[in-house]
């Protein structure tokens, strides 16, 4: 399903776009610099904020752009501090954005390193059986607006908490392409949202600290490889077999290892960037010794980093998590090779943090509410 909105994003523009929708309206060039500055920069929240705009060209931007794409519909926040925004859409559809917190010794919460998750679909078409973003298929893909303002309500958040977020034009540390989705199935939208996040004019923030993730899409790998851009690549890899990857992510059936390792080799020569190997450790599925040395040798191959991660349950859904002995010992075989390895521990385990899980929860109670059981009489 595609979703059109009434009035285009603002957040979706880019300098070159903006300034060109308002010379048609014979407004000077550096009009489009001084309206991405209120945006980004300034992070108002209505267009009276824009103090130095004549009211006409206000009330013109009010009636051709939405200034705010996405609202927030509910803010969990986890014993570990770990946020789930879920924001709501123009069309009524949810998706999930995650702040990541890991606290600095001897620091206080609020100067924690903090990475954002954020989301490129309504769903997912992936299909990959452990994962709770597709339960319910593919709505829709995001448009670059709604990518882009996913982080600004993070700043909005952010800037609230504390007087630090507000001398800075981005209050984290890292972005990561890994909620909702398959990001390289929605490659335009995601390239013109992370073009505009990069941007001076936009939120500044370093190529380098922004990673897409993928299942696996070897063809849009290999045209992100082409790409003059610094943007990190990490690959969902959670299997290090074909006959075990195929059990688990459907993607494996068209683009096996054989096609997806030389075309990650690709992007890494071509970016001169370590890759990361992300891996969902799965109790009697993918978390065998076996795997373990498979995983060794693909890792050692594309001199990649591998970021083990012990499954997050998923209710209704029958998968469950190694124990701290087997995750142990299955991280010990790449340590032993050598190998750049991170042992992720849980995060949000309490607020579901897992992609996908607060969205289905909410429009199941949705659900409940407009259609409510009937009663036995």
């Amino acid at each position: 399903m595609k979703f059109t909105p009434a009035k285009s994003p603002l957040t979706g523009e880019t300098l070159e776009s903006l300034t060109e929708k308002l010379r048609t309206q014979g407004e000077p060039a550096f009009r489009a610099k001084q309206i991405l500055d209120w945006l980004y920069k300034k992070r108002v929240r209505s267009w009276d904020e824009m103090t130095n705009l004549a009211k006409p060209l206000r009330a013109w931007l009010a009636d051709s752009f939405e200034l705010m794409p996405v609202t927030l519909v509910l803010n969990k926040q986890s014993e570990d501090v770990t946020d789930k925004l879920l924001l709501g859409l123009g069309d009524h559809a949810l998706i999930e954005t995650v702040i990541i917190r890991v606290p600095q010794e001897g620091v206080g919460v609020e100067h924690s390193r903090k990475t954002i998750c954020i989301s490129t679909q309504v769903g997912c078409a992936m299909a990959c059986v452990f994962c709770a973003s597709g339960l319910a298929g593919l709505k829709r893909d995001l448009n670059a607006g709604e990518i882009v303002a996913q982080l600004l309500q993070v700043c909005y958040r952010e800037d609230a908490r504390t007087p630090r977020a507000r001398t800075e034009l981005a209050s984290f540390d890292n972005i990561v392409v890994m909620g909702m989705g398959e990001p390289l199935a929605n490659y335009d939208h995601l390239i013109r949202a992370l073009t505009i996040l990069n941007a001076d004019w936009g939120l500044g923030f370093g190529a380098r600290r922004i990673t897409i993730s993928t299942s696996g899409l070897v063809p849009k790998i290999l045209k992100l490889a082409e790409e003059d851009l610094g943007f990190r690549l990490a690959i969902s890899l959670h299997g290090a077999t074909d006959e075990v990857r195929e059990k688990i992510m459907p993607v494996n059936k068209a683009y096996p290892l054989a096609k997806l390792i030389p075309a990650v080799r690709e992007f890494s020569a071509k970016h001169g960037r370590m890759v990361t190997l992300e891996f969902i450790l799965i109790a009697e599925v993918n978390d065998s010794l076996p795997q373990a040395e498979k995983l060794r040798d693909i890792a050692r191959d594309l001199h990649a980093h591998v970021n083990l991660i012990p499954y997050n349950t998923v209710e209704g859904l029958p998968w469950k998590r190694p124990s701290i002995t087997r995750q142990e010992r299955f991280a010990d075989v790449l340590r032993d090779a050598r190998i750049s390895v991170t042992l992720r521990r849980e995060k949000g385990h309490d607020i579901d943090a897992a992609c996908g899980q607060l969205r289905l929860k909410t429009e199941d109670d949705r659900a409940d509410a407009t259609h409510p059981a009937i009663a036995p009489a």
